[in-house]
């Protein structure tokens, strides 16, 4: 058994940060009943899954919007088809704490007891437990890698099983719920009526079944799933078991957001038939007509040419640790910018190279722009009012396309439109370097730019990164010729040659600076994470400790051995 009954009270800390909840207002019989929320308009509208068009954003408040997202089952390595989605989800919390002025709580689940985490534990002869663990932790590696923002909280299906279990035992009580003979619990999908398939648009049809299903009807979905042989479980009212899949979001949402979600986050897989059950489960649980307000997809990350979505399944992926070997996270950011956080999207070598490019024309023209302003580079007059206007019709135009939709596409177009302009007035300034200057409409360009860029995760002050150039290969061969030079100075050091008793003592005294180098620089190394080690060893005829180090260099695992990057979890 993996854990026992133990309550969370970061959920309930979390949600009472939150305050009370403000009421709702209908907005008339489009989008299946859709109710209009009450509360602070950010001034975004937004495609929401739940109407099929875009509505105003409005959350709870504006200092404490929540959002749920889905996190990841974690019994492999994450791969690019995730990492585009938790990019494009990162982007738009960030534009819409620093461009709207709204505060997100977010929280995400983390699925660490699965029927994957169990069937691959068994294959490498761990625990579930252990397994999962591992893979979390990789997985948050992955996650700072590529500057997404870590939520507010990560809430593990583990660490609240009681409370699951108490989310399920009131929908029983609700009629909405029924426990088998063979101690399974399922949600009653008929009890729902018509109320279920608000993303779907409809209920789903028989299923095929196994012969021995103990369902009464062939399209409910398990709750609790009764204790298999060599598998982890809990104890329950029903028996020994553990939760279902859609079950653990609706409680860990409702432990910490209570009955009124403003945003759901996923890919679009997730809709249905996931996020659908999290809608009947939530609303019967809570007895209320609407818990989640606005429901966001991002679409799949393809394979170009094959049309096909990346992930383990298809055997089609790149790990996000492959990936980084080779290319920034800014250019995958900018990469990810340059669609709609709704429509799927071709991964290429060229999307990839474009993305760079831009990347590095931005970079230069930030630092031909800084450095007209410091005077650094030959240029004289320059077409200021045309400039000014230019910038003003910038900023305009990006706060238009993100309040639409979260449109990166129109908002990063406007901006290397900007930056087009910017060259062509350094360029004529350059070829006429006489004359007035007019450095400050440049330094307002650049400030823009660069808080653009900022804004959305990218640091244009970064280098970035040319395949190879940057890779834990190159800094490995560096590491090693630094220390090897390091050795062959100490060894010099110590060295006393044939020199009789006195004078070998002068020599050394001389050559004491380089030793104090040698150890200051192995000082300074240990700070990176990089150890090098020295013993001791015996010579001379007469078999007397000599206390010149044999050097050995070794590095740390962080250095020498990262975590294997073979498969990618799904």
């Amino acid at each position: 058994m993996l854990g026992t009954r133990r309550v969370c009270a970061a959920g309930w800390l979390l949600r009472a940060a939150l305050g009370p909840e403000p009421g709702r207002s209908a907005s008339g019989a489009r989008g299946q009943g859709w109710l209009q929320p009450a509360g602070y308009d950010t001034g975004v509208k937004v495609y929401n899954s739940l109407t099929r068009r875009k509505d105003p954003l409005i959350v709870s408040r504006a200092d404490a919007a929540s959002w749920y997202s889905c996190g990841p089952t974690v019994y492999d390595h994450a791969h690019l088809g995730h990492a585009c989605s938790y990019v494009r989800f990162d982007i738009i919390r960030r534009i819409l704490t620093r461009v709207f002025g709204c505060n997100v709580v977010m929280v995400m689940g983390i699925t660490d007891v699965d029927d994957k985490i169990i069937r691959r534990a068994n294959e490498m002869s761990v625990s579930p437990a252990s397994l999962a663990r591992l893979y979390e932790e990789d997985f948050k590696q992955d996650m700072a890698a590529l500057k997404v923002l870590p939520p507010t909280a990560y809430l593990r299906v583990t660490e609240h099983v009681p409370q699951i279990i108490t989310f399920i035992e009131r929908l029983i009580a609700n009629g909405h719920a029924y426990c088998t003979a063979k101690g399974n619990v399922y949600f009653d999908l008929r009890s729902r009526g018509d109320r279920y398939g608000k993303l779907a648009g409809v209920a789903p049809g028989p299923a095929g079944e196994p012969v021995d299903s103990d369902k009464r009807h062939a399209s409910d979905f398990a709750l609790w799933k009764a204790a298999k042989p060599q598998e982890p479980f809990w104890g329950s009212p029903w028996g020994n078991g553990r939760p279902g899949w859609h079950i653990e979001c609706s409680t860990i949402a409702s432990l910490v957001f209570g009955s009124r979600l403003d945003i759901h986050s996923g890919g679009m897989d997730l809709a249905f038939p996931h996020h659908e059950n999290e809608i009947a489960q939530c609303e019967a649980f809570h007895q209320c007509p609407q818990w989640g307000n606005y429901f966001l997809h991002s679409g799949h990350l393809h394979v170009k040419g094959g049309g096909e979505k990346m992930s383990k399944s298809l055997k089609n992926y790149i790990t996000i640790k492959d990936f980084l070997r080779s290319a920034s996270p800014d250019v995958f950011r900018l990469f990810c910018l340059r669609s709609s956080y709704r429509s799927a999207i071709d991964y290429s070598e060229g999307a990839l190279l474009e993305a760079r490019r831009l990347l590095r024309a931005t970079a230069a023209f930030v630092e031909d722009a800084r450095a007209y302003v410091r005077g650094q580079l030959a240029g004289g007059p320059i077409q200021e009012d045309v400039l000014w206007e230019r910038l003003g019709h910038t900023k305009a135009a990006v706060q238009a396309a993100l309040a639409d939709d979260f449109d990166t596409v129109r908002a990063v177009d406007a901006v290397m439109d900007l930056v087009h302009h910017g060259n062509r007035q350094l360029k004529a300034a350059a070829e006429e370097p006489r004359g007035a200057r007019s450095p400050a409409v440049l330094g307002a360009i650049v400030a823009s730019v660069e808080q653009f860029f900022e804004t959305v995760g990218i640091s244009l002050a970064e280098r970035q990164c040319v395949p190879g150039a940057g890779s834990p290969a190159a800094l490995h061969s560096l590491v090693e010729e630094l220390v090897r030079f390091r050795l062959k100075v100490r060894q010099f050091a110590l060295a006393s040659g044939e020199a009789p008793g006195e004078a070998r003592q002068q020599r050394l005294l001389e050559r004491q600076p380089l030793l104090e180098a040698c150890d200051t620089l192995r000082r300074d190394l240990a700070v990176h994470g990089i150890s090098i080690k020295e013993r001791l060893v015996h010579v001379g005829a007469a078999g007397s400790e000599d206390r010149r180090p044999q050097t050995q260099e070794l590095r740390t695992a962080t250095v020498l051995r990262p975590l294997s990057h073979s498969k990618a979890f799904m």
